[in-house]
């Protein structure tokens, strides 16, 4: 046999052991989704045993666990505002079997730690689908001047700076909440950042603080007691939880809306086939009854925005928050 037919030989029996190769590992990928879950499979919550987003995420993972039938196991990583979880999400495999349940709070990242963390808030992951939503709800302190939306602003417009407004702390959610109303009514708010939702609530009934831009689980049993007044609610429609308080949109403020949400995000690259059980699983979770009932006790409304729609969600609060933090100079340690 010719030298030279050898060695034209051996390029082309060892492209045929390549390809041999990657059918095999693309065999062994499709029937590894087919059968996803296969193993038990890690939720990754930034924050601690016991608040909001841990309880709604526990509930999640009962409701995946029975659905996909491999167990969904918490994993708290609480710290630096949700980014150490966040990046052991995005640094993980993108198998699916590392997951992020996380909240808005994940979209105020980069405006609030620009060029401090490791990974994009964007590109690094897949937002598969929310599971609820907490509506913001203006509410004021018993006693002030103001029985509708129409006199907050008009009380706010005439003394600019005078009336207070209280959050959970310089770039948390509610203090973007309280931002984005002021600007779009040409407002000067007096923002009052505390450590935590507890305090501005207990100042509000106490007669300390004028108002707050507060998600609807931390004021709803005050405001069902009457010792706070809710003057709208940051949604497009009306909450279960409160049918007769008006929105923004009702009460004449425009388009704002305010909603928190918690939802499941993947590794970016997750493979098309586990996107689809989990979004089922998210989706199935949302409407069933145990899930609503649970987080209306929670002073939450079972909602699944999924896909392309979660998505551009999360770009779009993801420029819009960073806009803002950047025009107030935001910074956090």
């Amino acid at each position: 046999m010719p030298k030279n037919f050898k060695q034209k030989m051996a390029p082309a029996i060892m492209q045929q052991a390549l390809a041999a190769i990657f059918t095999v590992a693309a065999c062994a990928t499709a029937a590894a989704q087919a059968t996803y879950p296969s193993k038990p499979v890690k939720l990754v919550v930034g924050f601690a045993a016991g608040g909001p987003t841990d309880v709604v995420a526990r509930a999640f993972a009962d409701h995946a666990s029975q659905a996909l039938g491999q167990p969904f196991i918490i994993d708290n990583k609480p710290g630096a505002n949700t980014i150490l979880a966040a990046q052991a999400v995005a640094s993980a495999p993108a198998d699916g079997y590392t997951l992020l349940f996380g909240a808005t709070n994940h979209t105020m990242i980069p405006g609030l730690y620009a060029g401090r963390v490791k990974f994009d808030a964007v590109k690094s992951f897949k937002p598969l689908c929310t599971v609820a939503t907490s509506p913001t709800v203006l509410v004021v302190r018993p006693g002030l001047p103001v029985k509708t939306l129409a006199d907050y602003v008009a009380r706010a417009r005439k003394e600019p700076g005078a009336t207070t407004a209280g959050t959970a702390g310089v770039g948390s959610s509610g203090h973007f909440a309280t931002e984005m109303f002021a600007r779009a009514n040409g407002l000067q708010l007096n923002h009052v950042p505390y450590k935590g939702a507890a305090p501005v609530v207990t100042d509000l009934v106490g007669g300390q603080l004028d108002s707050s831009f507060a998600t609807l689980g931390s004021v709803l049993p005050h405001i069902k007691s009457g010792k706070l007044t809710a003057l709208a609610v940051a949604s497009p429609k009306r909450s279960p939880l409160l049918p007769d308080v008006a929105t923004f949109a009702e009460a004449g403020g425009g388009q704002y809306s305010a909603d928190a949400w918690y939802g499941v995000l993947a590794p970016a690259g997750v493979p098309d086939a586990v996107v689809q059980k989990l979004e089922r699983a998210a989706m199935d979770f949302a409407k069933s009854a145990t899930a609503v009932e649970k987080l209306r006790g929670l002073g939450l409304d079972a909602d699944s925005t999924c896909g392309t729609a979660f998505a551009a969600q999360v770009e779009r609060e993801v420029a819009t928050y960073s806009q803002i933090a950047k025009d107030l100079n935001l910074k956090v340690e």
